[in-house]
């Protein structure tokens, strides 16, 4: 696209930029928990609202529930029908979000609820809105346009269609059997056995080929006879991975599509289905919704205070001892029960049905890590800022001692999970069949930039892996310069991937060692990938919504991903005013020609003064569905454009050559 004109020599009103990131910082800060972290807010979901009603009128269905609990749930049911009704998207379809594009998973799941939901509470759908809907799904392929979404992954198919067949909308023919029995294999033998789901979908493995083996005709013998003999045992699997909430990963669709299996199989009064029964009427929203997850607490407070320190003004007054605590609190010290995995992760929250990854270790690990300087650079080797701490000078040093073990721990725990082509996967290593446990570019970046803001605890195995890790992108770096990410997208994107987020994700603060050419490569095409309004990403779809005039498709989240990005190598390319060729730098004599330096520059001045205008008309209070969950579900955090914005202008702050 077009990219907005600068001339070389303009610069940023430092006093205006003072006062945009002030105003971005005190919002920031204000949304902190009285401990001091941040929470966020998911975005309400049409798909968990609808497969949350399913589950509960399933269960409501199956006779087996008392009488109070029955009531309960059909008042739950009822307003999370009046929910979805104010949900239909103008084409007749819904999506994952109130901005989210009609799907076809989400209508099927929709129409699902619909119709589950009317043989218990007595009501009836509208008859237009049914009408619309299936007229919708007609057009987008009916099952062969699902099929085509997924692909060979039965992740989510399995489930949209055993949900399906539960409703009484297609024949148990429809729904592949999926083979439960492999769950009783030990947790270290999963990898190896050819599961046909992802690593953090074996609850519904288990559910729901059971369901299908039960409900839906078995097999002959003496393979039925193996499969009748281990329903009991993977039901132990089944309870030992369910969390105290009840809420498998916190996650509503995973939860809900266990429960409606159980309660379709006549067990809603066992164990499992009552806890998962549990979850869902708590995590019910007040307007009658459901979110995806439950929340991202321990991933939006290593975003956010990432964020403020960016700021080379930040005193990092706002890092107490009760946050520190409440981060390192978050860290795993036992095998975890749902992927087995080893000690020293982190996971998306604090709460009981998280699981350690490898995008939120690395989040947890650079935070604290930024919190022990008051310098913005995260490669700086200045860790003299004293911890905050409620007692003694001894309670300091143990504090810093106990966060740094931890960070440590963080690391060792990265360097077991990375994958034997270099990259690193979101849970668990050597699952490799299916998109989303594959390696990834921006899991496999985070993790490399975790590890490099640990100078001083550099080993030989660690050289090993960023190396490894490094052979990784550049191996996986598109024709056109970009690198696509796996758990962020851009619903105006044909293939709804997000290579603007990827390419600033990998770019920001990697080594050099990356190579001049991948990442001059990844420069130009932020650059190229500038639109015409100034900003990055986005769609017609913004467009749309805001109301904005034509060519005017921007996302708040993306420019300023795309900004610190191209800031954070504006000092390091030798050449540049400011530019300074230290040890984590470019070395003088690299290829980076004045046209280069002149686009990029440009590029950082009309994309800054973007995200200016953007504040001042209050975008940055308005997310963008750039998330995908589970299986290409969409979602968007409340506090997305808020921290991302703060990230860049505080980088922007830190260069002097580009300001008056």
């Amino acid at each position: 696209m077009a990219v907005v004109e600068n001339s070389v020599s303009e610069v940023l009103d430092r006093r205006e930029l003072r006062g945009t990131l002030d105003r971005l910082r005190g919002e920031l800060l204000a949304q902190r928990t009285t401990d001091g972290h941040w929470t966020g807010e998911l975005s309400a979901s049409a798909l968990s609202t609808a497969t949350a009603i399913s589950a509960m009128s399933a269960a409501v269905r199956s006779g087996k529930l008392a009488g109070a609990d029955k009531a309960a749930l059909l008042e739950q049911i009822q307003s999370g029908r009046r929910w979805l009704a104010g949900q239909q998207n103008d084409d007749g379809g819904f999506g994952d979000t109130d901005r989210s594009h009609s799907n076809i998973a989400t209508s099927y799941l929709v129409l699902a609820a619909w119709t589950l939901s009317d043989q218990v509470t007595g009501e009836t759908t509208d008859a237009n809105a049914i009408s619309r809907l299936r007229n919708w799904i007609q057009l987008a392929g009916e099952l062969d346009g699902l099929r085509r979404r997924y692909g060979k992954d039965k992740t989510f198919v399995v489930p949209i269609l055993t949900n399906m067949a539960i409703a009484g909308l297609v024949p148990w023919k429809k729904v592949s059997a999926l083979p439960f029995e492999a769950a009783v294999v030990p947790q270290s033998m999963y990898r190896f056995v050819g599961m046909p789901v992802v690593s953090y979908a074996v609850p519904a493995l288990v559910a729901i080929g059971q369901v299908k083996f039960l409900e839906g005709g078995g097999c002959l013998p003496p393979w039925s006879l193996v499969r009748r003999a281990a329903i009991e045992p993977s039901m132990k699997v089944l309870r030992s991975m369910q969390p105290s909430s009840g809420g498998y990963l916190e996650a509503t669709p995973l939860t809900a599509f266990v429960v409606m299996s159980l309660s379709a199989s006549g067990r809603a009064d066992h164990e499992v289905t009552q806890n998962g029964l549990r979850f869902l009427r708590d995590s019910m929203l007040p307007d009658g919704s459901w979110p995806i997850d439950t929340n991202l607490a321990n991933w939006a407070t290593s975003l956010a205070t990432t964020a403020l320190a960016m700021d080379p003004d930040d005193d990092r007054s706002w890092s107490t001892n009760e946050l520190i605590q409440w981060q390192r609190g978050c860290q795993y010290q036992e095998r975890h029960p749902f992927t087995g995995a080893d000690p020293g992760g982190w996971g998306w929250t604090d709460l009981t049905g998280s699981v350690p990854d490898a995008d939120d270790t690395p989040g947890a690990i650079i935070s604290l890590r930024m919190q022990a300087t008051t310098r913005p650079d995260l490669l700086c080797d200045d860790y003299s800022r004293d911890w905050p701490a409620s007692g003694s000078s001894d309670s300091v040093s143990a504090n810093a001692l106990d966060t740094w073990q931890a960070c440590d721990r963080g690391v060792d725990w990265l360097l077991g999970l990375q994958n034997r082509d270099g990259g690193w996967p979101t849970f668990c290593r050597g699952w490799g069949k299916l998109p989303f446990d594959r390696s990834s570019n921006d899991l496999t970046a985070h993790a490399l930039r975790a590890i490099a803001c640990l100078p001083q605890r550099e080993s030989a195995k660690r050289s090993r892996a960023v190396q490894r890790g490094l052979r990784f992108l550049r191996k996986n770096q598109q024709a056109d310069g970009s690198w696509l990410p796996l758990w962020f997208g851009n619903q105006d994107r044909s293939e709804e991937d997000n290579p603007i987020y990827g390419t600033s994700r990998v770019l920001v603060d990697v080594s050099p060692a990356l190579g001049h050419d991948a990442i001059s490569r990844g420069l130009q095409y932020l650059i190229n990938s500038q639109n015409s309004d100034g900003g990055w990403g986005g769609g017609e779809s913004v467009r749309e919504t805001f109301g904005l005039p034509e060519g005017f498709i921007s996302s708040v989240e993306e420019t300023a991903l795309a900004v610190e990005a191209l800031v954070s190598w504006w000092g390091r390319i030798p050449g540049n005013e400011g530019g300074q060729a230290a040890e984590n730098d470019i070395p003088d004599g690299s290829p980076w020609d004045a046209s280069m330096r002149s686009a990029l520059r440009a590029a950082i001045l009309s994309g800054t003064r973007w995200l200016i205008d953007a504040v001042q008309r209050e975008r940055h209070q308005v997310a963008w569905p750039i998330g995908f969950y589970f299986a290409k579900l969409w979602y968007y955090e409340r506090l997305y454009p808020l921290v991302y914005t703060t990230a860049a202008l505080g980088r922007v702050m830190q260069r002097d050559e580009l300001l008056r």
